[in-house]
Order: C-alpha cells, then structure tokens, then sequence
C-alpha cells in the first residue's frame, strides 16, 4: 500500500524545509535507512532518510522548492501501484495547509466569540518579531531521555556563531559537544552546570541583542499546556495547611514571599527542582532559589535543610541525656545518566528472558604457550581476552543458533558476528562492538578492542562504536574472580562470563598434575537457546581454546 512522505520537523524551530537535492528519482526501488533527499532547514541541510520500503512512485516538490512541515514530499509504494486516488487527495489540499486556512476564514462568520479569544491568546505569546531562537536538548542517542550539562563554555553575553561549542553534555553513553547552530548573542542560559534536562528541555537562548526572551520562554510554557499551572499551586498549598497543623516553627510561613515565588504567586523552579521537591517530600515554596531570577534549581533541594530550629535545639535536649558515642551519617549522590540506562535496560532484560546459566572448566596450558608464542613474534600483545574473543566469534560460526535475538513473534538468526566488548568505566559499564570478529586476525582483534577500551574510557564512543552486538563477552578475571553469571545484553540470546585463569590441581590420564584453568559462564536466553544448544557452543569454545591453533585456521 502506497506511503505519503510528508516533511519532517527537524528542529524546534522549523516551519518549513527545503528541497536542496533529490538523491532517488521516480520508478528507484527505496529500503528502509535509504537517503532520498537532502532537506535544508533554517539550522543545515540535514538527510531524509526512508522509513518505507518499496518504489519511489511520486515526487511531489521540486529541487529549490520550499515545503512547509507536514508538507507531502513523495509516496512510496509497490511498482506500478495505482495511486491516482491519493494525487487527488494531495490536490485538494489536504496536506499542504490549504485546509486550515479555509477553516480559519469559516469559523468567525458561524462563531466570533471562540475566534476572538484564541486572538487574544496568540496576541499574548506572540514571537513572530522577537529575533532570537530557544535552544532545547538534543537527542544524542537512541536511549538518550535527558541529559546533563556538564560545562557551559559560554555565558550569558557572549557572542556565538554558528558551530560554535556552547557546552558539553552529559547522556548514557558519552560526554559530547553541544553546537550552536545560530549566530547571535547568548540572551539566556535555563539550565545550571551539573544540571539534567530532558530531551526538548529549554537550555537556552539566542537571538538579537537585547530581544525580548521572556516572551519566548512563555510561549514555550504555553506550548506544555495548562496543567502544569494547576499542579503548582497544589502543591504550594498543601504543605502550607499541613505545616500549620504539625509543630513547625510559625516563621517558616513567612518563606512564601521569598524569591523563588514570581508576582503571580507561582514557584518560579526548575522541572527537575520540582521533582525532587516532590519525591523529598519538600515544600519547594519554602526553598530559597539561587538560579537566575530567584528560580529554584536542583542544588536548592539537594542543600535545603526543613528544619533548622528543631536541628539547632537538638544538642541542647541531648546534653541532659547520655553523651553520643556515635553519629549516623551518609552520603547521596545523584544517579548519572549512564547508570540510569544500565539500570533499565538490564532490569528489562533479567525480568523479562528467562535466563538459565552453563558453567565450563577449560584447561588454558595451551593458550599460555601459544600466547607466550604468539607475542615474540605478533606486532602488537595479544591478551587472554583476545583469544577468548577469537575462540567465541569462531564457535559463533558454527553455532548460529546462539548469535541470535528475540523479536517477540520471530527469532533472528544474525549471519553476521559482531562481538560486543563490556568495558567498566567510572560511571557504570559501556560495551563497544568488535565488528565482524570471526574474520578478524588475532592482532587485529587486539587493537581494536585497546582502542574501543580506551575510548570507552575517554567518554569518546560514538553511535557506530556501540551499535549492533549479536554476542556479548564479560571477563571479571583480570579483577581476581574465579567465577561469576552476567546479565544478557539486548537484544543478544546469550553472553559469556569470562573469569581468571586459576592455577590448581587437575587430573590428567590419571595423575594429579598442575594445571591452569579458567571457568566460563554462558547465560542464555531460554525464548531463544536451549540447554543442548548452548551447551554444544560451549564444547566447541573449550576445544578451540584448549588447542589454539585451531582458532588460526
């Protein structure tokens, strides 16, 4: 069935965009992650890429030629498709506005009322003459929700060209960069360093010296709805009534007035201040704000003490008790946002695959020699965990069941191996993806997870680094531990928990003889791996690893 493809809103601040090249023509087949035009937008010229697999049957704007967002662009379908029907609907003006403005004529000869009001309320945020651009959270990753401005490089005053670095941000994955696209003055910055923001959060604004700001972050209020209005003056009146009723002191009824309340008697506070307020149990109109304007922000609720007279008394009702032999304390900090991530995704994993673990011993004498062999003569040092990465891609080879993923109505069989690498890191764990692994030499496999390490480490990844893992390996053993299960990383059926290389007593042929023996752990989706299967790949891993020539074949 024929897809219209409309224009997309690239940024916050796009109405329309424009054709710069048409890279398909009409009657070219279009896959899914196909670019099949370059769109120039008040920002850059960004690719539209296809959601839509099938024939490109129309084109509806030409190269130079400006289409307003929503705007039908083209329609993809099967190859000879009829879809005069959808061309008629197109020309009558359903998708380019047309429509809406005929329906805006209409309404105030049957009602003038309704219409009159909503003039009024376009009248009060009115922007249209105020030049200067909100500049809101990116989304910098496919599991990013907010982010964390960890740096501002500029401040209010400066001014800022386009590609210019403003800041640094925070998300799940990395510390990045976050570029300007505007030239102007910075008029306001929304969010304090070390402050998180959701993605399409308010960070700042910049525009025409002098420009009147405020008008925009009011509009962009107005945009939220009216709901948020309401829930602040309950939560401001609350805990007043409840503060009247327990036995705090009769001053602190007084804290209302204080800055972090606006004319109107709204709490002038950040979301996220908000939120911890409530979480807290905190009478945020109580909070002295320290932001701009008096504006609440995250350090207020993190440094607010309620009750300072019942604390400042407290020593005085202890002196006539026993002396303290101790004092409870303890330290909070806020979650990052790669722990947050961690957190969810490995919470959905272990509650929703059923795991079920297979624990191997494999004599690792071999590996020893040929690794002491392999690095007298191999260009850069090859590790244990190189070997183990080999051994699993090339026992991924021949069992293919265990590279796969769970769809929900359909299992995945990749034919491709792409090993991911987990990789501790100060905020929580990060796995880079060894692409292609099985067709990797040992000493290429080797620098590029020292590289991917040390990027992992360096906040330096990027999408592509971590992207696309069928099979994922977790080695504890350079960290003393004998033994130990994993967590599978979706959308991986299985990983491999890798631990250290023990030396202890073996029988062999019969005898008690030392020997070298390291123990791995396979947990393993039961949606996707059976016991036999998994257990086949783990036969085939240990004689690979038991004899590692086998591996360089």
């Amino acid at each position: 069935m024929a897809e219209i493809i409309r224009m997309p809103k690239m940024s916050d601040t796009m109405e329309e965009g424009v054709i710069a090249a048409w890279l398909k023509k009409v009657g070219d087949s279009v896959k899914p992650g196909d670019i099949i035009a370059e769109v120039e937008t008040d920002k850059a010229t960004m690719e539209l890429e296809s959601y839509e697999e099938g024939v490109l049957l129309h084109i509806g704007v030409e190269e130079k030629d400006a289409v307003p967002v929503n705007g039908v662009i083209a329609i993809i379908g099967e190859k000879g498709e009829n879809i005069d029907a959808l061309l008629k609907e197109i020309k009558s003006g359903s998708s380019n506005g047309k429509p809406v403005e005929e329906k805006k004529e209409e309404k105030p000869v049957a009602k003038e009322e309704k219409p009159a009001a909503k003039v009024e309320k376009t009248e009060e945020i009115d922007v249209s003459g105020i030049n200067a651009t909100v500049i809101t959270m990116p989304k910098m990753s496919d599991t990013m929700t907010e982010g964390t401005i960890a740096n501002w490089l500029k401040k209010v005053g400066d001014e800022v060209k386009s590609g210019d670095i403003i800041a640094e941000v925070e998300t799940d994955k990395a510390t990045m960069e976050l570029e300007s696209y505007e030239d102007g003055t910075l008029l306001y910055i929304g969010v304090e360093a070390g402050d998180a923001v959701p993605v399409d959060g308010i960070i700042a604004i910049i525009g025409e010296k002098g420009a009147d700001f405020e008008k925009l972050l009011k509009a962009h209020e107005a945009k939220q709805g009216e709901e948020e209005a309401p829930a602040a003056e309950e939560k401001k009146a609350e805990p007043v009534s409840e503060a009247k009723k327990e036995d705090a002191p009769a001053p602190q009824t007084a804290a209302p007035t204080s800055v972090s309340s606006s004319d109107n008697g709204r709490v002038k506070a950040s979301p996220l201040a908000k939120k911890m307020a409530s979480e807290k149990g905190i009478d945020i109109t109580l909070v002295k704000g320290t932001g701009e304007g008096g504006r609440v922000v995250r350090r207020d609720i993190e440094n607010y003490t309620p009750a300072v007279a019942q604390t400042a008394a407290a020593p005085t009702a202890m002196a006539t008790s026993a002396p303290a032999v101790g004092q409870e304390s303890y330290k909070e900090e806020k979650v990052s946002q790669m722990r947050k991530v961690i957190a969810k995704r490995l919470a959905e994993s272990k509650f929703t695959a059923p795991h079920f673990y297979l624990t191997m011993e494999i004599n690792m004498d071999k590996a020893i020699e040929a690794r002491k062999s392999m690095n007298e003569v191999a260009p850069v040092k090859i590790s244990f965990n190189d070997m183990v990465i080999k051994a699993a891609a090339a026992a991924l080879r021949q069992h293919p069941k265990v590279n796969s993923s769970w769809l929900g109505d359909k299992i995945r069989y990749n034919e491709h191996i792409h090993i991911g690498m987990a990789v501790a890191v100060e905020e929580g764990l990060l796995v880079p993806v060894i692409r292609f692994a099985d067709s990797k030499s040992l000493s290429q496999i080797s620098i590029e997870a020292k590289t991917l390490g040390g990027k992992a480490k360096n906040k330096e990844l990027q999408p592509k680094d971590w992207e696309g893992n069928t099979f994922t390996i977790s080695n504890l053993g350079m960290f003393g531990i004998d033994e130990f299960t994993a967590i599978i990383n979706p959308p991986d059926a299985c990983i491999l928990a890798v631990g250290g290389i023990k030396e202890t007593v073996i029988v062999k042929n019969g005898q008690m003889q030392v020997g070298n023996v390291m123990k791995v752990t396979l947990s393993c989706d039961h949606r996707v791996v059976d016991g036999a299967v998994g257990s086949a790949f783990l036969q085939t891993l240990k004689g690979l690893l038991e004899d590692p020539v086998r591996i360089l074949i």
